[in-house]
Parts: C-alpha cells; sequence; structure tokens
C-alpha cells in the first residue's frame, strides 16, 4: 500500500465517522432532545426510537462493527496463520476505526436513554473507547518496524546508526548537529515514573522543534536546496523520535502493560452484556427487518 494511499484511507475513515456523526445529529436532534413522555408523539418516533427501524439497524450495525473490529485485530495478532496478511498497524488503523464508529451508532440506537443492565454494558464501551484512545497514544510512543511490529534493542540501535550515517555520509551534515541529535532532556541513568512521562513528552516536543529549527537555519545558511533540506528535516526527525522512544521504552512497555490490565476487562463486560442483550431481543422477538 503506497503512503499517499495510506493517507487518503485514514482521510476518508474519519471524515466517515465526523460526517456520519453529524448526520445522525441533525436528523434526529429534534427527537433526542425531547423528554421521554414526549417523544411517542414526534412523527419519527417510530423510525428512530431502539426497537423502530433506524434505531433497531443502527444497534445491529454499530454491534457487527465492534465483534468485527475486536475479532480481527484479535485473529491477525495472535494467529500464526494470519502473520502475512498485511501490516498489523494497517489492521489496528482498521480495528480503531469500526470500534469508533461502531459505538456512536449503538450511542443513537439507544436514543440516548440509559438504564438496566444495558447501561453497564454502555459505559464499558465509554471507557474501553476512551482508553483505547490512550492506548493508541502509547503503542505509539513504542518503537516499531514499518510492519507494525515491535523492535528488539539491537533493531532500534542498527536503525539509529543507519540514520546517522545517512546525515553525515549522504548529506554531509556537520557532525556538531548530529551530535546534537543525540542529546536529550530525558534523564538516561535512571528509568522515567509512569508519572512524569507527559511532563518529559511535553518538553521533548519543545526541545525537538528548537532542534529541527536550528538545522534548517544551517541548511538555508549553506544555501542547501528546498528538496533536500526536506529530506534532512525528515531524517533528523525521525533520529530524534527514535532517540526519545529508545530512552522512554521500559516507561512505556510497563505503562502499556497496565493499560491492557483496564481496557480487557472493560472489553469483556461489554461483550458479554451485548451478548445478553441481543439474546433477549430476540427472544422477544426483535428482530428488525428479518
Amino acid at each position: 500500500m503506497g503512503r499517499k494511499f495510506h493517507y487518503f484511507l485514514i482521510l476518508l475513515a474519519t471524515l466517515i465517522i465526523i460526517s456520519t456523526t453529524i448526520v445522525l445529529f441533525y436528523f434526529g436532534w429534534d427527537y433526542y432532545s425531547l423528554p421521554l413522555k414526549e417523544r411517542f408523539f414526534h412523527p419519527n418516533h417510530d423510525l428512530l426510537k431502539s426497537s423502530g427501524l433506524l434505531g433497531h439497524g443502527l444497534g445491529i450495525v454499530g454491534t457487527l462493527m465492534m465483534v468485527i473490529g475486536v475479532a480481527v485485530y484479535i485473529i491477525r495478532k495472535r494467529v500464526k496463520r494470519f502473520h502475512r496478511l498485511g501490516k498489523l498497524k494497517h489492521w489496528l488503523e482498521f480495528h480503531i476505526f469500526l470500534t469508533l464508529l461502531g459505538p456512536i451508532l449503538v450511542l443513537f440506537h439507544t436514543a440516548f436513554r440509559f438504564g438496566g443492565i444495558v447501561s453497564i454494558s454502555f459505559w464499558c464501551m465509554v471507557a474501553v473507547v476512551l482508553s483505547g484512545i490512550i492506548g493508541r497514544f502509547i503503542y505509539l510512543q513504542i518503537p516499531r518496524s514499518i510492519e507494525g511490529n515491535e523492535l528488539s534493542q539491537d533493531e532500534m540501535s542498527k536503525l539509529n546508526i543507519k540514520l546517522k550515517f545517512e546525515l553525515k555520509e549522504k548529506y554531509k551534515l556537520e557532525s556538531s548537529l548530529i551530535s546534537s541529535l543525540d542529546e536529550n532532556s530525558i534523564n538516561q541513568k535512571n528509568e522515567i515514573r509512569i508519572s512524569q512521562i507527559v511532563k518529559i513528552l511535553i518538553i521533548d516536543i519543545i526541545e525537538t522543534r528548537k532542534k529541527l529549527s536550528e538545522i534548517k537555519k544551517y541548511l538555508r545558511s549553506h544555501n542547501v536546496p528546498s528538496h533536500r533540506e526536506k529530506e534532512i528535516i525528515k531524517i533528523s526527525k525521525s533520529k530524534l523520535l527514535l532517540t526519545r522512544k529508545i530512552l522512554l521504552l521500559k516507561t512505556t512497555q510497563k505503562l502499556f502493560g497496565y493499560w491492557h490490565v483496564f481496557h480487557l476487562p472493560f472489553a469483556i463486560v461489554m461483550l458479554v452484556i451485548m451478548v445478553v442483550h441481543v439474546v433477549v431481543a430476540l427472544m422477544f422477538g426483535y428482530k428488525w427487518i428479518f
């Protein structure tokens, strides 16, 4: 998959999520904003209520999206037979798309009515989505290959050397500037505490911008062509990000482990109650259009 096509798919997925949310709010806001006692008299009540044609359909589609999103990613990640079937990071992005859009559809399926045991499933779903966003951020802090697999210490060291060599031999960047890319405000002697990670990331992001700005000034003062400047800045940025990720590796791995402990139980509770909800709905004859 080409980079431009990949970015296009991410943009398309983002637009689908945003536009779907806006359209559903626009179409049903006057119904959803009514008190429960007055909704029965709304002309779209039979369409938008949880058991209505659209409301019920949104619940079915949203549930299927979440189940498929979770299942395909777990299968691709855990079953060796499927390890060569596309890059893991692309499957993760597909998982994120379905598990973001699915809960939005389920939210409109509820018609913003939360009660009983189903409300536990809903709030577990909210916790899963929010923790999933946090988990994605932590995931990005761990150095990975282009396929999305976690890099070993040896692989990270080789990549680090390769980037330095490229800047020095191919682009003839000064040794002092290359050395500055290895300098970092993060204490390399002691393991970073989890409570410090956000503060350190903010400081390092600011420092990264300063260093890249210094390199830009140097390149422009030496009349380096713009296309070559962009290449050098891109490699320098990759080098700085890799250095940060290596230094924070132990902390982010530990944090990712804690995240799994939090994320998984909520997902399991959500899925179990969801299955119970579906079975009960079928027993009471709510079969939508079937």
